[in-house]
C-alpha cells in the first residue's frame, strides 16, 4: 500500500504521518483512503475539512432550517452564493463522473468513528478564508471579483475534457483558490499558502504518534513543505480590520457627492436638479437592472429602483439588501426550494429556486449600484464643472 503513489510518508520528531492525496471526484481516492485507515489503525486521522463543511456532510438537510432573511441582513449572502456556485460546480463534475463528491471525506470519517480513531477537522473555515480575502482586495478588486462569480454561474454546463483531468489532481475547492490566484496574484498568499500552512500546523499538533491526512493533492506540495515549520493558527485565522482610509473612502465620496450637490443647488437650482436626477436614474436603473438581470419579482425591481439612490449615500446600507428582502417575501421560499439547495448543479438550477434566486438579486442589484455610484457620480462632478464654468 505505501508505494501508491498518491500516499506520503513523513517522520517528523516522533510522529509518523502519512498524507494521503486524494482527487475529491475519484472513486479510487475514497477507496485508497478506507483501506489505508483501517490497515494501519492510525492514533488520529485528519480530512481537509472545516467545522461548517463537516457539517454539511453530516447534515445534507441543513438547508431546511435556514432563514434567508436573516442571512441578508447578516450581509452573509454572497458567501452562501460562492458556497453555492463552487458546490455546484463540483456537483456537475462528478455527475458527470457518475462519482459522489467528497467520498473519500466521507469514507475517513467512517473508518476513523468505525474503528475509534481520533478525528481532526484540519482546514481552516472557508468564511474566514474568504473573508481574509476581501479585507485584502481595493474597491476595484472588489468589483473584479464579484463580477467573476457573477460570470461563473453562467459558465457552460458542461466540463471540459482538460478540466476533468485537471481536476482529477485537484480538489474543487483548491482549483477555484487557483483560479483566483492567477487574477489577484497579489492575494496568493491568503488564497493558497496560508491554507497549506494551515493543514500542516493541525496535522503537526494532531494527537498521537501515527497520523493519516487526508487532503487534496494540490495541497500534498505545499504540506509537506510547511510541515517542518512552526505557524501560528491565530494569526492564520485572524480577521483585519479595515483600514481607517478605507472608512473614510466609503464614507467620504457619498459626502461629498452631497456637498457638491447642495453647492451647485447655491449656484443654479436647475443644475442642481439635473444633478439629483442623474443621480437617481443612474444608480436606479442600474439596480433594476441587476435585479431583472436576476428574474427578480417586479417589486423587488421597483425596489432596487427606489432604494439605490439612498442606500449609495451611506455605507452601511445596500440596495441588494432591501431588494432581497423584498423578492424573499413576493415569492416566499418554500420547504422544495430548502430541500433542493443541495441538487443546484446547472445555471438554470439558480434561477429556478427561490433560494438562489433572491441571492441573485441581491448580488445583482448591489453590483448595478456600485456601477451607478461611478457613473452617477461622474455625471454629478460633470453638471457641477459646467454650471462653474458656464
Amino acid at each position: 500500500m505505501l508505494n501508491n503513489k498518491d500516499i506520503h510518508h513523513i517522520s517528523l520528531d516522533d510522529k509518523d504521518i502519512y498524507l494521503i492525496g486524494t482527487a475529491h471526484i475519484s472513486r479510487s481516492s475514497a477507496e485508497t483512503v478506507k483501506n489505508f485507515i483501517i490497515q494501519e489503525k492510525p492514533d488520529s486521522v485528519c480530512v481537509e475539512l472545516c467545522q461548517s463543511r463537516f457539517q454539511s456532510l453530516r447534515d445534507p438537510d441543513k438547508w431546511k432550517n435556514m432563514d434567508i432573511i436573516t442571512i441578508i441582513k447578516q450581509k452573509k449572502a454572497l458567501l452562501l452564493l460562492v458556497n453555492l456556485i463552487l458546490s455546484a460546480f463540483q456537483k456537475r463534475l462528478a455527475r458527470q463522473l457518475g462519482l459522489n463528491p467528497g467520498q473519500e471525506m466521507i469514507d475517513a470519517i467512517q473508518a476513523a468513528q468505525e474503528n475509534n480513531i481520533n478525528l481532526v477537522l484540519a482546514d481552516r473555515d472557508i468564511q474566514i478564508t474568504f473573508t481574509r480575502i476581501w479585507k485584502k482586495l481595493g474597491f476595484f478588486g472588489k468589483l473584479k471579483l464579484f463580477f467573476m462569480l457573477t460570470l461563473s454561474i453562467f459558465s457552460n454546463e458542461e466540463i471540459s475534457e482538460e478540466e476533468i483531468e485537471r481536476l482529477k489532481s485537484e480538489d474543487v475547492l483548491t482549483a477555484a483558490l487557483n483560479e483566483l490566484a492567477v487574477s489577484f496574484p497579489r492575494l496568493k498568499s491568503t488564497l493558497i499558502d496560508e491554507r497549506d500552512q494551515y493543514l500542516a500546523e493541525k496535522i503537526k499538533e494532531a494527537p498521537g504518534k501515527k497520523i493519516v491526512a487526508v487532503v487534496g493533492a494540490g495541497h500534498v506540495p505545499g504540506i509537506k513543505q510547511e510541515i517542518y515549520k512552526e505557524h501560528d493558527l491565530n494569526s492564520l485565522t485572524y480577521i483585519p480590520k479595515s483600514s481607517p482610509w478605507v472608512k473614510w473612502i466609503f464614507w467620504g465620496i457619498p459626502l461629498a457627492i452631497i456637498i457638491i450637490i447642495i453647492s451647485t443647488f447655491r449656484v443654479s437650482p436647475l443644475s442642481g436638479i439635473k444633478q439629483v436626477l442623474q443621480w437617481t436614474i443612474w444608480h436606479g436603473s442600474l439596480a433594476a437592472l441587476g435585479t431583472i438581470i436576476a428574474a427578480g419579482h417586479p417589486f423587488s425591481i421597483l425596489t432596487a429602483f427606489l432604494a439605490a439612490p439612498l442606500t449609495s449615500l451611506n455605507p452601511l446600507l445596500a440596495a441588494g439588501w432591501f431588494a432581497g428582502i423584498v423578492e424573499a417575501i413576493m415569492r416566499k421560499p418554500k420547504v422544495e426550494d430548502f430541500e433542493n439547495l443541495g441538487n443546484i448543479t446547472t445555471f438554470g438550477d439558480f434561477f429556478h429556486n427561490r433560494i438562489t434566486k433572491v441571492l441573485l438579486v441581491v448580488a445583482l442589484a448591489n453590483l448595478g449600484s456600485s456601477l451607478g455610484t461611478f457613473i452617477g457620480g461622474a455625471k454629478v462632478i460633470q453638471i457641477f464643472v459646467d454650471t462653474l464654468f458656464s
